[in-house]
């Protein structure tokens, strides 16, 4: 088969898949989780019920694909951020900003249910692993270049930005995510 046929057959696939993401997601937006069917999806996609089965089991298959391309995109706009030029903390301080924006943005949409399913710790896990080693290089980086603190290890100064920046989900405002990444950086600089 000729490479140009590969790569048309392949960027067809992604384009169905990609459909079939996007909208499951609206679909349970709209009516709920337990009110989507593999019937509803297929219509609604334009694609035949055998062709869905062909690419997803399940609707349960299709949202926790729809949660990895979405936890992907998070982790690929931090780890930008991480990469960019300028020094440790400045970088350091947009990755705060934008886990606490993302934190903040995911409190306001969906489910208790989709959110239970999606984020299940068997699912989460190494999404989770790529993002505390992301923070940890991060702040061992900007320790290193003394502009933190240095008296508790990078490893557990990542699990309290973490936890800290956890609660960016449950604030009123973006206002209050940003003093609250300003009081975590505060509790990250060197004392005195």
């Amino acid at each position: 088969m000729p490479k140009l046929w590969n790569d048309t057959i392949e960027e067809h696939r992604r384009t169905v898949r990609e459909a079939i993401l996007d909208t499951t997601w609206e679909l349970v937006a709209e009516h709920g989780l337990l009110s989507v069917t593999m019937s509803q999806i297929a219509e609604k996609t334009g694609i035949g019920r055998a062709t869905l089965y062909k690419y997803f089991p399940d609707v349960e298959a299709i949202l926790l694909a729809h949660h990895d391309r979405h936890v992907t995109g998070h982790l690929q706009q931090l780890a930008d951020l991480r990469d960019r030029p300028g020094d440790a903390s400045e970088r350091l301080a947009a990755v705060l900003e934008r886990y606490a924006l993302i934190c903040h943005r995911r409190g306001r949409h969906g489910t208790e249910e989709l959110a239970a399913l999606v984020h299940r710790p068997e699912h989460i896990a190494p999404a989770q692993r790529q993002l505390v080693d992301l923070f940890q290089g991060m702040l061992a980086e900007a320790v290193e270049a003394g502009e933190l603190r240095d008296d508790v290890a990078p490893g557990e100064l990542a699990s309290y930005c973490l936890h800290a920046l956890a609660a960016a989900g449950s604030l009123p405002s973006e206002a209050a995510v940003h003093r609250l990444v300003a009081v975590t950086l505060a509790g990250l600089r060197p004392a005195g």
